[in-house]
């Protein structure tokens, strides 16, 4: 089991892809988004508006689920279950590593619009529950382009 979340670990330390949020709104629906994250301690971190209803959503019920995959074979990724936190000290210092994780820096029009309204940044901060790899690379050996060959998978 220990190679398989180390695995896990490089998996969502490497890939720079959206995080895909589940969580249950006030009326008991579900609803998804999707939020940059980043990888550390081995917890996922987002950084959104205090505002943001997903903040009010996880206030109310901090259990969500989340998904790590590309859209493009080899289909592969991981999933899980967490218990949500909203931390309102962190927000800003996580917003800013996701700048420069996803855009490369801070030195653009996007990112000069988030740190913009830095004020208001909170945290959510996943605690993982249960997670689950896949990985259909083998299976799909035919259909994998060459650009995607090079892909990370779990």
């Amino acid at each position: 089991m220990k190679s398989s979340m180390d695995e896990v670990s490089v998996f969502l330390r490497l890939a720079i892809l959206p995080l895909r949020m589940s969580c249950t709104t006030e009326t008991g629906w579900p609803s998804i988004l999707s939020l940059w994250y980043l990888y550390q301690d081995e917890k996922l971190y987002c950084a959104t508006q205090e505002s943001a209803r997903i903040v009010a959503y996880l206030r109310n019920n901090p259990q969500c689920a989340f998904e790590i995959a590309a859209d493009n074979p080899p289909y592969c990724g991981v999933r899980g279950q967490a218990i949500a936190g909203i931390d309102n000290t962190l927000g800003v210092n996580i917003l800013e590593k996701l700048l420069q994780r996803y855009l490369g820096g801070l030195d653009n029009s996007l990112a000069q619009n988030l740190l913009s309204k830095k004020d208001e940044e909170v945290a959510i901060v996943l605690d993982p529950v249960n997670v689950f790899k896949w990985n259909f690379s083998s299976r799909m050996q035919d259909v994998i382009s060459d650009k995607d060959r090079h892909k990370i998978c779990p």
